[in-house]
């Protein structure tokens, strides 16, 4: 199994308060053969400071500047890595949360089956300081993923977070990341990837753990950050295009996008949407009743759900 290098490619931006506790725990990984590209996206605090002890301790470690051939952000600062990647395997960790100690061994171990690309495990989050207790037990179950699952993924009934998942090279041959994309970035590109054909394994084991704070990418978009929010529609579009092409487009997708889409009328969305379906007039007609009525539809769910 050591044969096989991963890359961990971590963007950063000023996060030299949580960074160093990142490293730390993936030095501590069970499996030593990678490599972590860390890519600074223009930070302006002491990260390079506070980390330099570590680089000249691990060479493993390499802290680059993002090229200025790649948009500022976090796609960007992505893209710069996997253009440098030297290994087999591809993973995303983000500056402020921390892996479990088997989570490399374990996604190199499940990705030595040929027909496998990636494989995808459970994350949980934290807040505060981390408990280090860890359950290192590998008798766990697991499931395939194909291209059957886009939908599931897509409605978040699969969820992909972007620090859960390690890949085969292979799939960022043709895939990157949309780098005018501030959120959902890692959605919109792994439906992409999934929908072309790439299968993959989820395992039920929690090997990555999420650091909650207000000042993630998340926590901005929940707090109705424009950037974000703007974003996200963006990439529900791509999303929409790309599933078009691919003859993927079902019922129940479409249901989705039009029904999220109530939350994102200063950006008209829903209009954006039919505009890339190109229905005939009649479903458009049909379409645009549905949209009309659905917010008299969740009113009643919403009172039904008080009452029980």
């Amino acid at each position: 199994m050591n044969e096989v290098k991963v890359t961990i490619i971590m963007a950063t931006y000023n996060r030299a308060n949580f960074i160093l506790e990142t490293l730390t725990a993936i030095q501590n990984q069970t499996f030593s053969d990678w490599e972590c590209l860390i890519i600074d996206d223009g930070g302006t605090d002491n990260t390079a400071e506070v980390i330099a002890p570590i680089l000249r301790q691990d060479k493993r470690f390499q802290f680059l500047k993002r090229s200025d051939k790649y948009e500022k952000g976090l796609p960007g600062c992505r893209n710069y890595g996997l253009d440098l990647a030297k290994g087999d395997h591809i993973i995303f960790f983000d500056d402020d949360d921390l892996p479990h100690p088997q989570n490399l061994a374990l996604c190199v171990s499940e990705l030595a089956d040929n027909t496998i690309y990636f494989c995808r495990y459970i994350r949980n989050v934290f807040f505060g300081d981390f408990d280090y207790q860890f359950d290192y037990a590998t008798d766990y179950t697991s499931f395939y993923i194909d291209q059957n699952d886009v939908e599931a993924m897509i409605k978040n009934e699969l969820p992909f977070n972007s620090c859960a998942v390690m890949w085969k090279k292979e799939c960022f041959e043709h895939h990157r990341f949309e780098e005018h994309l501030m959120y959902a970035e890692e959605w919109e590109l792994y439906s992409r990837i999934i929908s072309s054909g790439y299968k993959g394994i989820s395992i039920d084991k929690c090997l990555f753990y999420g650091r909650k704070h207000p000042e993630s990418n998340t926590g901005e978009f929940y707090n109705h950050n424009p950037i974000r929010r703007a974003s996200y529609v963006d990439a529900v579009l791509l999303v929409l295009k790309n599933l078009k092409e691919k003859n993927l487009l079902s019922y129940r997708i479409i249901r989705y996008f039009i029904a999220i889409s109530i939350n994102f009328k200063e950006y008209a969305l829903f209009e954006k949407i039919l505009t890339i379906l190109e229905l005939s007039k009649l479903e458009q007609f049909k379409w645009r009743f549905f949209f009309a009525i659905l917010p008299i539809r969740l009113s009643l769910y919403r009172m039904r759900k008080a009452i029980k």
